[in-house]
């Protein structure tokens, strides 16, 4: 079975240390989040992960693109939407991605597996900024295709960058709140541009929302279990096999770490349902709040529970 990390992990970026740091900090070039990448690249790796996130160690989900698109602002937090929305003029991830793959390469003898691209996906960022000017509030889904079309340009950057797959977060379209037929058109148009695999995350309760999921035009979805028990019966009554799935087996919003059986016994759950050639194991969702011991031991059980498969 092949394993994954849905992105975020617990690594803080950190001041200069080294004198080559002091003397990059001191003309202007030295970038404090590198080392938190180094960090997450090299706890996945010791962990056996097979494919890898850089970390997401910029900032939030929303307002790490925020901040790069035409359009939109963060202040005190909160995203804004101001304008029409557009791509930025470079890439917002691809630099961090190929860092990742670079400390991969000195850290693996072969790439196997390699480095996903993460992208927050457009109905998120749109329900999750505050509308100011250009689009209505109370009618979204103009901003929602927008974003979708800046959001393609950033997901063509990471493929190009070298990214294995591309992952879209898209956690409110278990809200209730968000127009799913909107939502895959959205995503229709990021992943209609792709050659690689692309997985939709979706976290939460995906009773209300599973059979409109599995119409989603991507190759997995990436779905929470060991938080969300419950999401196996809903699983079971609708999965029709026609994608891979993402199976979160651990749970990331405690701190108590599940033992290896614990975890095997969740995956065989989950493969009695779509069977294991169809599995891809993962955490529940990001780790970022996690005490990063947690995470790494988290991660490491669960690659251990995979491979006795």
């Amino acid at each position: 079975m092949i394993t994954t990390v849905v992105g975020s992990y617990p690594a803080t970026p950190r001041g200069p240390e080294t004198l080559r740091e002091r003397i990059s900090s001191f003309i202007g070039s030295y970038d404090a989040c590198r080392p938190a990448i180094e960090t997450a690249v090299r706890d996945q790796v010791r962990a056996g992960v097979d494919i890898i996130s850089d970390g997401q160690v910029r900032g939030d989900m929303v307002g790490h693109f925020a901040e790069a698109m035409g359009g939109m602002t963060v202040k005190d937090g909160v995203s804004i939407i101001f304008s029409r929305i557009t791509a930025p003029a470079g890439s917002i991830g691809s630099d961090d991605l190929r860092y990742a793959m670079g400390i991969l390469r000195k850290l693996k003898d072969n790439e196997s597996g390699g480095v996903k691209g993460i992208i927050t996906g457009p109905s998120t960022m749109v329900h999750a900024s505050r509308i100011e000017g250009f689009y209505s509030p109370q009618k979204r889904e103009k901003a929602i295709m927008d974003m979708a079309d800046a959001l393609k340009v950033e997901a063509e950057h990471l493929q190009d960058a070298g990214a294995v797959m591309i992952q879209i977060d898209e956690p409110f379209l278990s809200t209730g709140m968000v127009d799913m037929g909107a939502a895959r058109r959205a995503v229709k148009r990021i992943s209609g541009a792709l050659d690689v695999d692309v997985s939709l995350h979706v976290c939460g309760d995906i009773r209300g929302v599973i059979g409109e999921l599995l119409t989603f035009p991507v190759e997995m979805l990436d779905l929470e279990f060991a938080g969300r028990p419950s999401n196996l019966e809903v699983l079971a009554d609708k999965w029709r096999g026609d994608k891979k799935l993402g199976f979160g087996c651990v749970d990331t919003s405690k701190e108590a770490i599940e033992s290896t059986d614990t975890i095997k016994d969740l995956i065989k759950r989950g493969a009695d349902i779509v069977g294991e050639d169809n599995l891809y194991i993962d955490p529940d969702c990001g780790m970022r709040k996690l005490p990063r011991e947690v995470a790494f031991t988290k991660l490491r059980n669960m690659v251990k529970a995979a491979s006795e498969f």
